[in-house]
């Protein structure tokens, strides 16, 4: 009885997370196709729904190898935010001196306009796809070093007291008890910057690149090609899109657990 009843439950609630997104981006192409031709916006400024897909269309092969090379700088840069910032984490918050010592340190990198970075790591590392890969790295880590220290810290004080209790080792403490209870935090810092990670390949190809889509929608602007442009800021947001429900599918498998706390 209660399976027939939690199973069309789930089906209900699987279906809203599916339809409802839909209608918010069917309704937020509407407006837009309303808006171009309500106010006879000219193509060259704001070119409606049907002439971008049209133009993603017929230049499809074209933005895929660019968005290729977009993702690539993201995922490089977001895999490498996490292997530095999860242990620095770690540290942090087992050590108060080191949150004395590099948080005001971590505080005054982030505060940075990474747009200001971003011609000094050009002129230090080239056209390559390192400064891309770095720029992505400056905007993920703090956000993933806050939301990990935020985790290991939040454990209960009953939790850790019961595992002194029994006799269990520091190591057997954070890695069965602390790092589990943290990782629903740390996802919530991954979540958030996995998005930034996008905008950081972004920025880096803006200001130096033969590749990607922030360079084709550079030069798209320069020659108010705004369809291509268009089509390209599309993608980018296609990207955001799928990079964020990956991590929030890995965490539904890893944190089964965790879904009923929200």
């Amino acid at each position: 009885m209660t399976h027939s009843v939690v199973a069309p439950r789930r089906t209900g609630i699987a279906l809203s997370a599916i339809a409802l997104p839909l209608v918010a981006v069917v309704g937020a192409i509407a407006l837009w196709w309303g808006a171009t031709v309500v106010f006879a916006v000219p193509t060259f400024i704001v070119p409606g729904p049907q002439v971008v897909a049209e133009t993603l269309v017929a230049n499809f092969p074209f933005l895929l190898e660019q968005a290729g090379a977009t993702v690539l700088e993201t995922v490089l840069g977001f895999v490498i935010a996490i292997i530095i910032g999860v242990p620095l984490a770690m540290l942090i918050a087992r050590y108060r001196v080191l949150e004395q010592m590099l948080y005001p340190l971590l505080l005054a990198i982030n505060s940075v306009p990474k747009v200001a970075i971003a011609p000094v790591l050009l002129v230090w590392m080239g056209f390559g796809i390192t400064p891309k890969v770095v720029m992505v790295v400056l905007l993920c880590f703090f956000p993933i070093v806050l939301s990990t220290v935020a985790g290991l810290r939040s454990t209960p004080s009953d939790l850790v007291e019961l595992t002194s209790s029994l006799s269990a080792r520091p190591l057997e403490e954070f890695t069965k008890v602390r790092l589990w209870w943290a990782l629903p935090q740390i996802f919530v810092g991954l979540k958030n910057a996995i998005t930034l990670a996008v905008i950081g390949a972004v920025i880096g190809e803006f200001v130096g690149s033969s590749s990607g889509l922030g360079f084709v929608i550079v030069q798209s602007g320069a020659s108010a090609n705004m369809a291509l442009a268009f089509a390209a800021i599309l993608l980018l947001a296609v990207i955001s899109i799928v990079l964020f429900y990956m991590l929030v599918l890995v965490e539904k498998r890893l944190l089964p657990w965790a879904e009923g706390n929200r």
